[in-house]
């Protein structure tokens, strides 16, 4: 009777171990699992993000270029010198000049991070064409006219956002124009719904 009682424990013990070793081989199992799965996650991300392509003009580049130059090179000077002066009359606290000073510091400096980034993403669109463009693309040369108008054909020039400047009649190709204008044809007419209403114009010329 004690023998075989012997054995029974000796059986229940080995299954107790049996059972053991294969809940820790579940829980490494588990463990890798989470690991790989907490790899992916943090993975994708950066693997898809991407930076967005800022379109400019040969001209519009050079014009960034220099702007980040000055800033950097006097601009920066300029409020050092604020900064420093401001200091100098002591308390800080209702000191209206040091607030200005660093205000603007702060400015400059996000103004420098966001030039840094356009050059660094820029892509030169091509200014050149041969006068026998028959689609509208950024970098073309658009005269268009007012359907039922009064005015005179207007000459518009695509650009990207960053060079956009309605005096200088450079028009961004996100702009409600632009986006009616992009890949039409000469002679073909285009609605644009604008702040002040729709407008209808008709392509006559690109170049």
């Amino acid at each position: 009777m004690m023998g075989h009682d012997d054995d029974a424990s000796q059986d229940d013990s080995l299954q107790d171990d049996d059972d053991d070793n294969a809940g820790g081989q579940g829980d490494d199992d588990d463990g890798r699992g989470s690991s790989s799965a907490k790899k992916g996650d943090g993975d994708d991300p950066a693997q898809t993000v991407e930076e967005e392509e800022i379109l400019v003009t040969k001209e519009g580049l050079k014009k960034l270029k220099e702007e980040l130059e000055e800033l950097k090179s006097v601009k920066r000077q300029e409020i050092a010198e604020r900064l420093k002066e401001a200091i100098y009359y002591g308390d800080l606290s209702e000191n209206a000049e040091y607030e200005e000073a660093k205000n603007e510091q702060a400015f400059i400096e996000g103004r420098i991070l966001e030039l840094e980034k356009k050059i660094k993403n820029a892509k030169i669109i091509s200014e050149k064409h041969d006068g026998r463009s028959k689609l509208v693309e950024i970098g073309s040369q658009v005269t268009v006219s007012e359907k039922g108008g009064r005015s005179e054909p207007e000459t518009y020039m695509i650009v990207g956002s960053t060079e956009a400047n309605p005096i200088e009649y450079k028009i961004s190709n996100e702009s409600p124009i632009g986006k009616a204008l992009l890949g039409r044809m000469r002679g073909d007419t285009v609605e644009v719904q604008a702040p002040g209403g729709r407008y209808k114009y008709e392509i006559l010329k690109i170049s």
